[in-house]
C-alpha cells in the first residue's frame, strides 16, 4: 500500500515540487483503487487543496516573469511583463 498523504503539514506551506509529488501519489492511489472509500474521500480532498496550492503558485510565478524585448540593433534593451492569457 502506498504511503499515506502528510496529514500534519500544511498544504500552504509546501514547495510546489512537494506539493505536485504529493498529488502525482494521490491520483495514482485513486486510480489504482488502492484504497478504501473512507480513505479515498480523505485523500480526493487533499488532492484538491495541493491542486488549487500549485495552480496558485504557478500563477504566481507566471506573474513574476518578464519579456525581454530587443532594440532595432537585436539587443536586449529592457523588459516588459509577459502577456499570460
Amino acid at each position: 500500500m502506498a504511503a499515506e498523504p502528510i496529514k500534519n503539514q500544511d498544504v500552504a506551506s509546501l514547495p510546489f515540487e512537494a506539493a505536485l509529488a504529493e498529488l502525482e501519489k494521490i491520483v495514482d492511489q485513486l486510480e489504482k483503487g488502492a484504497v478504501g472509500l473512507e480513505e479515498s474521500i480523505a485523500i480526493y480532498e487533499r488532492g484538491e487543496a495541493l491542486k488549487a496550492h500549485c495552480a496558485r503558485l504557478l500563477t504566481s510565478a507566471e506573474q513574476r516573469i518578464e519579456k525581454i524585448t530587443l532594440g532595432p540593433d537585436g539587443r536586449p534593451s529592457g523588459t516588459e511583463p509577459l502577456d499570460v492569457e
